[in-house]
Order: structure tokens, then sequence, then C-alpha cells
């Protein structure tokens, strides 16, 4: 079986240099078949940058909207122009580690479909960030009643099936990402990756950890305030919730709760 292509999908908005460090590496991994950088929106001495970038190197192809457009719809602009039968969706501010793509596409094999496969995101001192792996997220998650994250579990020796993976760093076959619709645009920023995974397993496919690849992440990269990013994040929670609740009873406590899930994130920014 040849290797298939590969098309490493990046959002980028107000990223910062680490976008060139991400890129660059992306650039000289020989198992990256292209690069599709969608601009959400940067500062006019990066878009110069980037356009540099894209010129300069056949692999690389920047779409610019001139508009923060969300992550997810990024994403699916990024996917209906990318044209490798395996996409790599990875922040802008995280760097693929070497040989991490054989590793992913290796344990898509015999998994049910659709397949979404996620790796190890590390910091800068090797340490497994948090969601990287995780269960289903719940409503009892969410309130601590039950655990989510699993980055405190040892590292499997092999890919496991998990119930949900990051989207800072996972690879994906094109026809399981459009079978399931790509992305949900009704989320602009954050759990749009918990809701792919929540849908690939209710479709009957699959969430696999491959604890063999891996990405250097570096986090809050951007000059979003936290204040904004927490407020996005609450409205997506609230999203989320009310999309998966399960009958009359749960849809209740949602209305309920989703008040304090906004309250509380926003006070943490």
């Amino acid at each position: 079986m040849s290797f298939p292509g590969v098309s490493a999908i990046v959002v980028t908005y107000h990223t910062g240099s680490r976008l060139h460090e991400c890129l660059y590496a992306l650039l000289s991994d020989p198992d990256v078949s292209e690069i599709i950088i969608v601009d959400n929106g940067n500062p006019a001495q990066e878009m110069a940058w980037l356009d540099r970038f894209a010129q300069n190197y056949s692999k690389a192809v920047l779409l610019s909207y001139g508009e923060n457009v969300g992550f997810g719809a990024a994403v699916n602009v990024g996917v209906r122009r990318a044209s490798g039968d395996v996409l790599l969706v990875i922040n802008p501010d995280a760097v693929l580690r070497r040989g991490s793509i054989q590793p992913l596409i290796d344990a898509m094999r015999g998994q049910s479909s659709p397949c979404i496969v996620g790796g190890k995101i590390f910091d800068v001192h090797g340490r497994e960030e948090r969601g990287g792996r995780r269960n289903t997220l719940t409503l009892g998650a969410a309130l601590g009643l039950t655990k989510w994250t699993l980055e405190d579990e040892p590292l499997p020796e092999a890919p496991i099936p998990v119930g949900a993976i990051s989207g800072a760093f996972f690879a994906v076959s094109r026809q399981d990402f459009d079978s399931l619709n790509g992305f949900d645009e009704g989320y602009f920023l954050h759990v749009e990756d918990v809701d792919l995974c929540r849908r690939a397993i209710e479709a009957g496919g699959s969430v696999i950890f491959q604890q063999l690849a891996g990405a250097l992440h570096y986090t809050s990269t951007s000059d979003a305030s936290a204040a904004t990013i927490n407020a996005h994040k609450a409205d997506s929670l609230k999203r989320y919730f009310r999309k998966f609740a399960k009958g009359p009873f749960e849809r209740l406590i949602v209305a309920c709760l989703s008040p304090l899930i906004g309250l509380a994130l926003r006070l943490r920014g």
C-alpha cells in the first residue's frame, strides 16, 4: 500500500512567532504532502511573512479572508482546499515531532470508521499536557463528579480508544471527516473537537490515542484576552450540552446549569 498524501491544516489568528516554528516543522517533514494555512486574521507584518512563505514553498497554500470565522469553520475551509487522503489538524503554536505521521496512520488501520487519532501533546519540559486524551465529556465530568482528562494516567503501551482527543493535534482520513460533515461551525472556539469525537463515536466509529505520535504545544500564544477565550468556551460548552442532552430531564438540567457554566468561566478570565 502506498503512503497516503497528508494535508496539514493550520488555522492562525494573531498567533505570534511560534507559527513560524510550526510551519517550518511541517515543511521539513517528508510525510507531510502539503500545508494549508488558513488566515483568520493576522497583523500586516505577519501576513507579509505568510505571503512570502507560501510563495517560496510550493508545499504551502495560504487562504486568507481577512476576518476570524472561528476555528472549526476555518478548518473546514482548509479541508475543502486540501488534496490529501489524510488530514493532519495542528494548532499554529504546536510543533510536530518528526516521525509522528506514520504512527497516526498505523493507529487508524483496523479501527471502525469514522476514526479520529490523536497523539501526545507535551510542553517545553516534555510533560504531557491536559486534554490530549479524555473520556467523553458529560455533565458529571463538567461538574467534577467524574474524571474527564487522562494525562495523569500512565501512558499506554499501544494505541487505545478514548472518549476524545484534542483538536490541537489529530489525524483523520478525508473520507471520515467528510462523513461527519466536518466541524460543527456553530462553535466559534473550543469544544468543537470534543463534539467531533462524540459524533464519531455515536456514528459507530472510534477515537484513538496514539502515544507514539507527538507535538510540542506552547499554548496561549494568541493575543486574545483570557476573558474573551473563556467567554467563547462558555458559549461552546452550553451549545455542546444542549446538543447532546438525552431526554427532557437532562435538557432541564442543562438549562439550569448553563448560566453557572458561563459565570464560572467568565470569572476565571
